[in-house]
């Protein structure tokens, strides 16, 4: 793997693996493995725990992970390149690749959605686990890691016959928006959304461990589920509750060829390649992507409106932004990008500092958002 980031120095770290041991004692966490890079070097890197608690298999630096919401930043990556080449407009209507993706607002109109607005949720769509038995579960809509062996056609079909929830444009709700532009961007390119990522991201980076199928199913982890008194292996249906709702998983989706390749949550792969891909925004782009298109990406795009419900962030092109770390009760700061992963995970990366970390585990939902997360933040502000 040619990693574009300089050989691990191994600092000392005891923040960080004390954030590591406190989750795995408290069996918080099932297995886990966190990277960390400084300036363009990997200072941490450590796998802890059981990738498969009942095979007795340890978690390794080289396991992959089912990663979910980690999927969007990778994604839109490739959108952006392919905005670069002036082949997506960023203020193109959606219709002009999808002309039957035509959502209505309750009242019958018609607003145009436009690719800005897929990029920073802003659509107006939504996600089934936002609402319980709402809408988009009554359409029969696919979050992206449940129903194997469905279509993107007939999945964008399910999703443009609920109304949206507001004019695109007008509002910010976490959604289905990366499976839409996955459908632009199939359709733009003729490809599955797998061969482009592939083709726009990993490949020029060395990367082959990430993509929309499993390279090697012996380093899989096992995914499982927070529980008392340990997390619990996930069944062939999973439904988890999660905010207002609950995120209904499949966690073999990924090995039917048929299943869609979702824009937003269908990935799998190691932790460092997603710090590689990371690492290579966090350092201005190239060879993937214009520093000009960077700084677009790492700007709020979307003004006030996550302020009501998240106080000091906002939201670029693939992640949220830090915009004021004191609102939002984060020790990081202003302008630091993160995000994560329904299945476990979570990522920052503070540009003032020139840090980057991911940190991949196997157990929704507290490697995604709970403490562990912060614990992790904290970590890395003592020690670093």
């Amino acid at each position: 793997m040619n990693l574009p980031i300089q050989p691990s120095t191994r600092i000392f770290c005891p923040s960080i693996d004390a954030a590591i041991d406190d989750a795995l004692a408290a069996r918080r966490l099932v297995g886990t493995v966190v990277m960390v890079a400084r300036d363009g070097e990997i200072v941490y890197r450590r796998a802890a725990g059981l990738a498969d608690r009942e095979a007795d298999l340890k978690a390794r630096e080289d396991t992959i992970f089912r990663l979910a919401s980690i999927t969007k930043p990778i994604v839109t990556i490739a959108a952006m390149r392919l905005i670069e080449q002036g082949r997506i407009g960023v203020d193109d209507p959606v219709t002009k690749w999808l002309p039957d993706f035509r959502p209505r607002l309750e009242d019958g109109s018609e607003p145009a959605i436009l690719i800005r607005h897929l990029l920073t949720h802003t659509s107006g769509l939504s996600y089934c686990f936002h609402l319980e038995e709402g809408p988009y579960v009554q359409a029969g809509v696919s979050d992206g890691v449940d129903q194997p062996g469905l279509s993107l056609d007939e999945n964008l079909r399910r999703i443009a016959s609920v109304p949206l929830l507001f004019a695109p444009g007008t509002g910010w709700q976490y959604s289905v928006s990366m499976d839409v532009l996955g459908g632009v961007i199939e359709k733009e390119t003729g490809k599955r959304l797998g061969e482009v990522v592939t083709e726009l991201v990993m490949r020029p980076l060395g990367l082959s461990d990430t993509g929309f199928t499993v390279s090697d199913r012996s380093r899989l982890a096992a995914p499982y589920v927070d529980g008392s008194p340990e997390p619990e292996r996930m069944g062939e249906t999973e439904k988890v509750r999660a905010l207002d709702g609950s995120v209904t998983f499949a966690p073999d989706r990924i090995f039917d060829p048929a299943s869609f390749h979702s824009g937003g949550g269908g990935m799998a792969g190691t932790a460092s390649d997603v710090l590689t891909v990371l690492e290579t925004i966090r350092k201005g782009g190239a060879p993937l992507l214009s520093e000009k298109t960077v700084r677009q990406m790492t700007t709020n795009q979307i003004g006030d409106l996550l302020e009501p419900t998240r106080p000091g962030f906002g939201f670029g092109f693939g992640w949220a932004i830090v915009l004021d770390p004191a609102k939002a009760g984060l020790p990081v700061s202003p302008g630091s990008l993160q995000w994560g992963g329904v299945y476990g995970h979570h990522w920052f990366m503070d540009l003032a500092k020139k840090i980057t970390l991911v940190g991949l585990t196997n157990t929704t939902l507290e490697g995604m958002w709970g403490q562990f997360t912060l614990d992790l933040k904290k970590a890395v502000a003592a020690d670093l």
